[in-house]
């Protein structure tokens, strides 16, 4: 009886052996199957990411290391307002009859900043007169000192080109020329420029009167 239980172990113990040696063949068989399989797959994507970088190239910007410093100025500007506005604005080229081959369109969202004040170099002495315990301040006009897009919140809404053609690089810049053109005619139309001068004139009397003149009238129109 024990030789027979001792014979049964020893045969148990050959087929797990046997089993466990046939698992890790097709382990083994199954990873050298697919191995191929595998290197296709990454040189297909290594393939489809080359492509990608040819059709949708990221741009490279390098910056001249070499500086001119045409002009530095002193400024003296008293800045009292400014407007943040928003235009819509469509561009198109080679519309009409084929339009559908030829037509290049563009829809752009521009948006902008105006900034108006007073200059305070153009304000002289002789500009200024104190009699009876009344300032007078004949202040020069108020001005636009800054308008122009904001290249952080501006964009390209749509751009539509024909079947024939493609997209024009001088469109979008004459489409963002005349956005800033609007956006400056939008704040002079709400009259910005009169809010400057009021804002200024508020901004000075102030000024004035911490200054030891508490009666300042202004006047306009230096000449």
């Amino acid at each position: 009886m024990k030789n027979n239980s001792l014979l049964s172990f020893l045969i148990l113990v050959v087929i797990v052996a046997a089993a466990v040696m046939i698992v890790q063949t097709v382990r083994d068989t199954s990873k050298a199957a697919t191995a191929p399989l595998q290197s296709l797959s990454e040189q297909y994507k290594a393939q489809q990411t080359q492509i990608a970088n040819l059709l949708n190239p990221t741009p490279t910007i390098i910056p001249d290391p070499v500086t001119y410093i045409h002009e530095i100025r002193a400024l003296a500007r008293l800045e009292t307002i400014q407007y943040s506005v928003e235009k819509v604005i469509t561009g198109e080229m080679g519309g009409g009859t084929f339009e559908t081959f030829f037509g290049d369109k563009i829809l752009f969202v521009g948006h902008g900043t105006v900034i108006a004040g007073i200059d305070m170099e153009k304000l002289q002495p002789e500009h200024m007169r104190f009699e009876n315990g009344v300032l007078t301040v004949n202040l020069p006009p108020a001005e636009i000192f800054v308008a122009t897009l904001d290249n952080d919140k501006s964009y390209v809404y749509d751009r539509q080109t024909g079947l024939l053609t493609k997209p024009d690089p001088n469109l979008e810049t004459l489409v963002r020329q005349k956005a800033e053109e609007e956006i400056l005619k939008a704040a002079l139309e709400d009259g910005i420029l009169e809010q400057a001068q009021t804002n200024a004139e508020a901004y000075l009397f102030k000024f004035f009167a911490a200054l030891g003149f508490p009666n300042t009238i202004f006047l306009h129109g230096q000449g």
